[in-house]
């Protein structure tokens, strides 16, 4: 791959890369970003397929892996902490499995390395059936695309991908927007996306897993495989959280990762 990932990087220190989960963007991280740039040197990446990153018909874990170790190459780190959600997380599982000289912590945000049944169905359905050339506002994309998805919430998140085109780049009666997501590629990788990462050793350094009390994502049927792939791994529970554990207790969340990162024990 030739092309370098989208990133913003922010603040100086030791690198921390952040990755995002799927549907996502660098941005949905940005809190986590604000507060880390104090005392760390912020990599926020848009993933393949995702945000402004370039757009691969391959979308799986080892080629994911292998683009946040071409960025680490072309920006000159040796070694990095990673901080993965969701999709991201298992990113960055795959990164500290496939290159382990490369990671020198790994926190993975409400996700397993185990393979999970498919639930993005409605999702993708609803983005690929939105009319773009009938779209002239996003509350005329959200209309089209709450016929497949119910939650305002999910709606408005999707949404973000939703980019204005350029005037000069508009054709006469042509769409005005269109998705900044390589949805066709996501949709054809997808049980790649569902799979757990690829493992032929486990990763021996610390790994902290840290859980949404309220989220699925991380189960106790999980604990044998987490254990068996990231045995100095420990699981914080962050206690009135979902899925979304980073935005809903961004106070929390951060806490918990500076003292893992830092060595430092929970009060």
């Amino acid at each position: 791959m030739s092309e370098i990932l989208n990133h913003r990087i922010t603040g100086e220190g030791a690198p921390l890369i952040l990755l995002h989960g799927l549907f996502g963007a660098q941005e949905n991280l940005g809190a986590i970003a604000r507060q880390f740039h104090t005392q760390w040197q912020v990599h926020a990446l848009d993933l393949r397929n995702h945000g402004s990153s370039f757009h691969a018909d391959t979308m799986d874990y080892p080629s994911m892996a292998g683009d946040v170790l071409e960025y680490m190459d072309k920006q000159g780190l040796d070694k990095a902490c990673l901080l993965g959600h969701s999709m991201g997380g298992k990113v960055a599982m795959q990164v500290a499995l496939q290159a382990p000289e490369r990671v020198e912590k790994l926190i993975v945000a409400d996700i397993s390395p185990v393979t999970y049944k498919a639930h993005h169905d409605a999702i993708l359905e609803g983005m690929m059936q939105v009319d773009l050339a009938s779209v002239r506002s996003r509350r005329d994309a959200d209309k089209q695309l709450a016929e497949f998805v119910e939650t305002p919430g999910v709606r408005q998140f999707l949404l973000m991908n939703l980019e204005r085109i350029p005037n000069e780049a508009q054709s006469k009666d042509g769409p005005v927007y269109r998705w900044r997501l390589n949805l066709k590629a996501i949709d054809d990788c997808y049980a790649n996306l569902a799979a757990a990462p690829v493992a032929d050793a486990p990763y021996k350094g610390p790994v902290l897993f840290l859980k949404g009390a309220d989220s699925a994502y991380i189960q106790e049927k999980h604990k044998e495989d987490i254990s068996r792939l990231f045995p100095d791994a420990q699981i914080q529970v962050i206690e009135g959280t979902g899925h979304w554990l980073h935005a809903e207790k961004t106070d929390t969340f951060v806490a918990l990762c500076q003292q893992f990162l830092t060595g430092q024990n929970a009060e």
